[in-house]
């Protein structure tokens, strides 16, 4: 006999950064009864080093089933086969699910994919736009969308006023992409989150209601939102679902052991944890300036260095590492279990690309950051942390691009020593805070969720 409420067929787009927030909602949504089944793609699945064993697993074609976007080589191409192949593989998958006695009601697909809406429509299905960035980003793709900013900025665009933002963002601030055929299609991609998205039932977005009420008031306007976030494993918050430890999903193998070993022999508050995620690539200059800013600042270090960036770091400056401290003054990893660093004790900074998965980590767990943005979103996430939550500060480049090692060093000490530090340490330990009461029973997001889950069972599709 089915015991659950409704069941979710939950479409994300195939990277880790994008299927790690669905995957933690889809295990609210468990708890509250209702049905999961996740369709990533067949070439994502293929690399995955680590699966999750508590939803239902169910792969779609993305029309590269060897290797996805490496395979199709650009993103036109990739995206271009993909609103092909998918709709028709996504409505395979839920024909099945109906023919095997599990119906689906609601399709929450992630907007790079908007052609799912279609999909959810043909079938009589309701559907939900899961925004994985936050609501500022997605403000600002929105009025790009209606063509009131543009990307890469204009000069009439110099100072940008976001409805609900009290700090005025500036060119700087703005999502950054190079400027190439391929950077237009992806800033098409972003944009075209919003191309059919009237006709969807619900917006969740990963954010929580606390962190940007006016932004999110002012979007509540035009789309039915919900913040449903932070989504980061629930033992990490408010510890109500207490086997929800980790993401359960990873293609990369963290160094476990090395990692909470070395940190479990450092003092309290005293470790600087250096991670730019699993996507962003560091030009061989800002490399060397960072591992030099490290080995000179008078903090010990735990740095993520994936394997495949590991050829930049500068010669001979592992094993020089080696030498200075027998590894204790600092550890290069090729990755890491990212909440349990920032959960322990010993660390006092995350020095973060501030890529939005990162970003709420380090708000949930109360970590004050040092910001080297890259690319995409990261810029006006960095301008959030800095000017609007106060809980880190922006390392700034210089005229070439490159953070240098002496800013690095500035950064870490004011954050880590010095009074205005302080001032971040105590916001950083005011979020933590909020964003637990956020997802705790009757909290802003939790509501949010039990209202989607009640209205699943009711709704009847537009």
């Amino acid at each position: 006999m089915n015991t659950h409420k409704a069941h979710c067929l939950i479409l994300p787009y195939p990277v880790q950064g994008h299927i790690n927030p669905m995957l933690q909602f889809s295990k609210r949504l468990q708890s509250k009864r209702v049905k999961i089944t996740i369709a990533p793609t067949k070439s994502f699945l293929k690399n995955m080093k680590e699966l999750p064993t508590s939803v239902s697993i169910e792969a779609i074609s993305d029309g590269y089933d060897d290797d996805g976007i490496n395979q199709a080589k650009t993103y036109e191409a990739y995206l271009t086969r993909f609103k092909e192949v998918g709709p028709d593989t996504l409505s395979q998958l839920i024909q099945k699910l109906a023919n095997s006695g599990c119906p689906v009601n609601c399709i929450v697909y992630d907007p790079f994919l908007p052609w799912a809406v279609e999909v959810a429509k043909n079938f009589g299905l309701v559907s939900a736009a899961f925004f994985t960035q936050n609501c500022v980003v997605d403000s600002i793709y929105y009025h790009v969308h209606k063509g009131v900013i543009k990307l890469p900025p204009t000069q009439h665009d110099a100072k940008i006023l976001i409805p609900g933002l009290s700090c005025t963002i500036e060119s700087s601030d703005v999502p950054s992409f190079e400027s190439s055929p391929e950077s237009d299609k992806l800033v098409e991609l972003l944009v075209n989150q919003f191309s059919n998205l009237e006709k969807t039932d619900w917006v969740l977005i990963n954010s929580f209601y606390e962190l940007e009420k006016e932004v999110i008031d002012w979007m509540s306007k035009i789309y039915p939102i919900k913040t449903i976030g932070p989504t980061i494993p629930s033992m990490y918050l408010d510890k109500r679902l207490h086997d929800d430890k980790e993401y359960g999903l990873s293609i990369f193998k963290p160094m476990t052991n090395e990692c909470l070993n070395w940190l479990n022999h450092q003092p309290i508050s005293s470790v600087l944890y250096v991670s730019f995620g699993s996507l962003a690539i560091v030009k061989a200059e800002q490399m060397e300036e960072l591992a030099w800013g490290l080995m000179n600042s008078n903090k010990n270090f735990l740095w993520v260095v994936r394997s495949t960036e590991e050829s930049k770091l500068p010669k001979n400056f592992l094993e020089e590492l080696e030498l200075t401290s027998g590894n204790n003054k600092g550890l290069v990893v090729s990755w890491c279990p990212q909440l349990q660093v920032l959960e322990h004790e010993s660390i006092g900074c995350f020095l973060t690309h501030c890529g939005w998965n990162s970003t709420l980590e380090a708000i949930s767990l109360g970590v004050p950051m040092v910001i080297m943005p890259q690319w995409s979103d990261q810029p006006t996430n960095t301008k959030l942390v800095q000017d609007v939550w106060e809980m880190g500060v922006r390392a700034k480049q210089d005229d070439k691009g490159i953070v240098r090692r002496d800013v690095i060093q500035e950064c870490i000490k004011l954050v880590m020593e010095e009074d205005k530090g302080k001032v971040i340490r105590e916001n950083a330990k005011k979020w933590k805070e909020l964003a637990r009461n956020a997802v705790d029973e009757g909290g802003s997001s939790d509501k949010n969720i039990e209202e989607f889950v009640s209205k699943l069972v009711t709704i009847s599709p537009k």
